[in-house]
C-alpha cells in the first residue's frame, strides 16, 4: 500500500511545509534538492537500470533511455523545468498554468511506472517529490491562483505517480511493453537527477555540506 501513498504523502508534506513558512523561503532547500538528485540516480543505477538491461538488448535499452532523456526535455519546454525545481514565480498571475499542469502530470504519471516492480523506488520518487512539491506550492501561493485551483493541481498532481503505478500493473496484458518504458523512465530519472545536481551548485562549485548530503544519498540508496 505505501508504493500508492508515498507519493501522495509527499505532495502533503511539501504543502504543509509551504503553508508553516508562511511565504519566508525555506532553508536548505538546495541541499534538500541535491539529496533528492542523488538519492533517485543511486536508486535508479542500483535497481533500475539493471533491470532494463536484463530484459532488453544493450542497443535496444539505450534507444529507449535517450527517448526518455529527450522526451524530458521536451516537456521542460512546457514545464520550464518545474521537475527539478527551476520554477519561476510570477506574482500577477491569473492565468492557470495548463502547459505547466499537463507537463508536470505527465512526468509523475510515467516515474510511478518502475514502482510496480522495484518497491525501493518508491523511496527515491519520494524523497524526489518532497523538495519539488515545497517548490510547486511555494510557486502556485506566490503566484496568487484561486484556492480551488491550487487544491485541484496538487491532488492531481500527487495522485499521477500512483495512477501510473496501478497502470504498471496491468502491463502484463502487453508483453514486453513495461521494460521498455522503465528504460524511459530510465532516462528520465537520468536527466532529472544530473540537471538537480548540476543546478543546486552555485556557479557549478559544490559546498561541504551539499557533498555529504550526496554521499549520504548514494550510502542510504545502496543499502536499502
Amino acid at each position: 500500500m505505501n508504493k500508492y501513498l508515498f507519493p501522495i504523502y509527499a505532495v502533503i508534506l511539501g504543502f504543509v511545509i509551504v503553508k508553516f513558512a508562511k511565504n519566508k523561503p525555506i532553508k536548505n532547500i538546495k541541499i534538500l534538492l541535491a539529496f533528492s538528485g542523488a538519492f533517485l540516480m543511486s536508486l535508479t543505477f542500483f535497481d533500475l537500470l539493471p533491470e532494463v538491461f536484463d530484459h532488453l538488448d544493450a542497443k535496444r535499452a539505450g534507444l529507449f533511455i535517450m527517448a526518455g532523456v529527450l522526451l524530458q526535455i521536451f516537456l521542460e519546454f512546457f514545464s520550464k523545468g518545474a521537475e527539478h525545481g527551476h520554477i519561476h514565480i510570477h506574482k500577477n498571475g491569473h492565468t492557470f498554468p495548463w502547459l505547466l499542469f499537463g507537463s508536470l502530470c505527465l512526468h509523475a504519471f510515467l516515474e510511478g511506472f518502475p514502482i510496480h516492480q522495484h518497491n525501493d523506488m518508491v523511496y527515491g520518487v519520494l524523497i524526489h517529490k518532497i523538495p519539488i512539491a515545497i517548490l510547486i506550492t511555494s510557486y502556485l501561493f506566490q503566484s496568487n491562483y484561486k484556492a480551488y485551483q491550487i487544491i485541484l493541481f496538487l491532488t492531481l498532481f500527487a495522485i499521477m505517480t500512483p495512477l501510473g503505478t496501478i497502470v504498471s500493473n496491468n502491463m502484463e496484458l502487453v508483453p514486453g511493453l513495461l521494460p521498455h518504458i522503465n528504460a524511459i523512465v530510465v532516462g528520465i530519472f537520468l536527466h532529472i537527477s544530473t540537471t538537480i545536481l548540476f543546478e543546486s551548485s552555485e556557479g557549478h562549485k559544490f559546498n561541504l555540506n551539499k557533498i555529504l548530503a550526496i554521499i549520504v544519498a548514494v550510502a542510504i540508496a545502496f543499502f536499502i
